[in-house]
């Protein structure tokens, strides 16, 4: 028996590899994943493997590689049911695309990566590797505040599974964050991160943990320092910027960090003419610190220089780069991607009910009599159940001004609309005409209200104008719980429904009051 065919000697491993990766030696466990790969037949183990091998290429840049290391990982974990392996799977998978260039692909991976993680229950370190790995993805693609929110809930969970804080320190999505306010014209904001960068290294050099930081962490770490010295900021006191950068292991992006960085040193020295060489012999990826960036630090360096007007041309290009990746644009392709996801899980889910008849043929959405079904099996389950009534506003002008083909458009998009805001679990319904219905299994009043608010809210902001030009389109919402089992159901669905639509009245009449 060879020394990898027990069980735990393959869990040893694996550990081992994790390991690795964590401090910049992917290669190596590109090695010890491949052996566990040749001797396992536990399924779990090889989707682990496989995950983690993922993760080992795409640090190591190995992008020819990608594509079957997906096909394989995907299809070790398609039939697992843990959630935090499809989240891992797809938080790389978006990383991948992005190095290819897909950006449909990688947005759609970033999306079913999120709702994956977001529905393991466990805080284990697995979890926790999950969101930093999201973390990274939404951080190189500049989806910066979903990059800082998923690298919060990696600390979280980690915290929770007994991973130091300083595992999930993250430097480097604060400063890609940090140079894309450079990019864009805001230097003193550029120069507020790196100091809050800054801050955090002499936190835990004064605390002792600095050396348990990850190579790719110091060299992260010591870009944020040149690149001060380079925007005019002294050098700040802590260890020394040029030995962090050369911390780099074999992660490529922290090879990516060590070239530019010593672009900076070279123009904080007052050798900028070096520094402009230096630029036009690196080799960067665009993903490491945004393709903003050699233009933005060949901008600085000829203005050391004196070159003025080539600095003025070097800044135009940086900024014009950095205008293809912004952020606000991005964030709205990933809620439109959301919504395709949504409707395309919604048709499959309709396809399920088709010979029955329980979908509404217009809006994909489920109709009446799946309406009543799902309530009647969710009541008889003893949950808690509210029902809330969604009519129209505006609808009768849109139909008279625009015709009848719009105001279909108007309910094909007010179902995705109310779809994207709903909680995991929510259930909706077309029940007729402009009005849709909403059952919230679990929930109360309160937890009503802040649907009913979140429903007018991405109503309201909806681009309504460009669809049905001036014939504004909103909603007016009644809720009422559902309170009866058994032969009494029918009875207390008819009272919940009435109740439910005397509300929605009551808050249509204080809409046409105001």
């Amino acid at each position: 028996m060879g020394w990898l065919d027990r069980v735990d000697d393959q869990v040893d491993a694996l550990t081992h590899a994790r390991d690795l990766q964590e401090v910049s030696r992917s290669a190596e466990a590109v090695g010890v994943l491949d052996r566990v790969l040749r001797t396992t037949t536990d399924p779990y183990t090889k989707a682990d493997a496989l995950v983690q091998r993922l993760c080992a290429l795409i640090n190591l840049g190995r992008t020819a590689e990608f594509t079957r290391a997906i096909e394989e990982a995907s299809g070790a974990v398609r039939d697992l049911p843990e959630p935090y392996l499809h989240g891992h799977l797809n938080a790389l998978a978006a990383l991948a695309a992005h190095h290819q260039g897909a950006l449909d692909r990688c947005v759609m991976h970033l999306v079913r990566a999120s709702r994956a993680l977001k529905a393991a229950e466990d805080r284990d370190r697995d979890t926790a590797w999950g969101w930093h790995d999201l973390a990274m993805a939404y951080s190189y693609l500049s989806f910066h505040g979903h990059a800082l929110g998923a690298i919060e809930r990696a600390r979280q969970h980690g915290a929770a599974a007994g991973i130091p804080e300083e595992t999930f320190a993250a430097p480097g999505i604060r400063l890609r964050n940090a140079v894309a306010l450079d990019h864009n014209g805001d230097s003193d904001g550029c120069l507020r991160v790196l100091r809050d960068i800054a801050a955090d290294l002499a936190r835990f050099v004064a605390d002792g943990r600095a050396d348990r930081l990850r190579p790719s962490s110091l060299a992260a770490y010591g870009y944020a320092a040149v690149r001060r010295t380079a925007l005019g900021d002294p050098v700040p006191v802590g260890p020394e910027p040029a030995r962090l950068l050369d911390h780099s292991g074999d992660s490529a992006r922290a090879r990516d960090m060590r070239q530019l960085g010593h672009v900076c040193l070279a123009v904080a020295d007052g050798r900028p003419i070096e520094a402009i060489t230096r630029l036009d012999s690196a080799r960067v990826s665009a993903e490491t610190l945004g393709a903003a960036e050699p233009s933005r630090l060949r901008s600085i360096a000829f203005s050391r220089a004196g070159d003025h007007a080539a600095a003025h041309r070097a800044d135009r290009m940086a900024f014009r780069l950095a205008g293809q990746r912004n952020d606000r644009l991005r964030d709205v392709y990933i809620d439109g991607i959301a919504a395709r996801i949504d409707h395309e899980e919604m048709r499959r889910e309709a396809a399920r009910y088709e010979g029955e008849a329980l979908t509404d043929p217009l809006t994909g959405l489920p109709n009446r009599r799946q309406l009543e079904r799902h309530i009647a099996s969710v009541v008889s389950q003893g949950e808690r159940v509210v029902i809330g009534v969604c009519d129209l506003d505006g609808f009768k002008a849109v139909n008279t001004h625009h015709g009848h083909h719009s105001g279909d458009l108007v309910l094909q998009r007010i179902a995705g609309v109310i779809n994207r805001v709903m909680r995991r679990g929510d259930f909706v319904a077309r029940y007729g005409g402009d009005e849709f219905v909403v059952v919230l299994s679990g929930a109360g009043m309160a937890e009503a209200a802040e649907v009913a608010r979140r429903i007018d809210a991405a109503v309201r902001t909806e681009d309504w104008e460009s669809l049905v030009p001036g014939t504004p389109v909103g909603v007016s919402i009644g809720f009422a719980e559902v309170s009866g089992t058994g032969t009494a159901l029918r009875d207390a669905l008819g009272t919940a429904f009435e109740l439910a639509d005397r509300e929605m009245l009551r808050a249509k009449n204080r809409t046409r009051a105001s």
